[in-house]
């Protein structure tokens, strides 16, 4: 006997993308659907997940159209949260205390705009860490991992062994690592102005 809509409805109906569009920032897209909603759609994060709210009736290509255009909406809202200097020593020693005990203490964290083919730096002998501009508007757990990385360059000079055991505490550090490579391999690619203008 097929199952009654209306009963059928009452529970959200979810469904699950693994891959959502390129730049979402997030691991997963849970869709949920229902009766109650008529034509509003709505997202929000929830962990490494986003939540995408619709109407129970879409078809599944209206669903895939607005899931596109709601992490579109999420991902340009994040980008205006900005942080300052001031919030950027704040989060380092947050970072910190939450990675490495407190034992990384910067003397100054600052954005910097002469640095374009890294995405921070550090020098040690100073305890200065510099992020470039360009991370200004990524997902906040890309800027984190710079931060973190930066941190443990004040423990652990160079890339050897130490430090990538020590990097390994950030649970964000293989996805963080992806975003940044997109955006490289991104920036590669050839301008075609008429694909972009559409």
């Amino acid at each position: 006997m097929p199952a009654d809509p209306l009963h059928r409805a009452a529970k959200p109906q979810r469904s699950m993308t693994s891959q959502p569009p390129s730049g979402s920032g997030a691991s997963a897209v849970e869709v949920r659907r229902s009766a109650r909603r008529r034509r509003t759609v709505s997202a929000y994060r929830e962990g490494d997940r986003t939540v995408v709210l619709i109407p129970a009736r879409m078809s599944e290509a209206e669903e895939q159209r607005w899931v596109g255009v709601m992490l579109d909406k999420l991902a340009a809202q994040e980008s205006k949260r900005l942080l300052g200097d001031t919030e950027l020593v704040e989060r380092a020693a947050r970072l910190s205390v939450q990675y490495f005990g407190g034992r990384a203490r910067p003397t100054s964290v600052r954005w910097v705009t002469n640095q374009n083919t890294r995405w921070g730096s550090c020098t040690p002998s100073e305890g200065s860490i510099r992020l470039s501009h360009r991370l200004q508007g990524m997902p906040e757990y890309v800027v984190d991992y710079v931060l973190v990385h930066e941190l443990a360059h004040l423990l652990v000079p160079g890339h050897g062994p130490d430090f990538w055991r020590l990097l390994e505490a950030y649970p964000r550090t293989e996805r963080a690592r992806g975003y940044l490579e997109g955006v490289v391999a991104a920036d590669r690619l050839p301008y075609h102005p008429s694909a972009r203008e559409e």
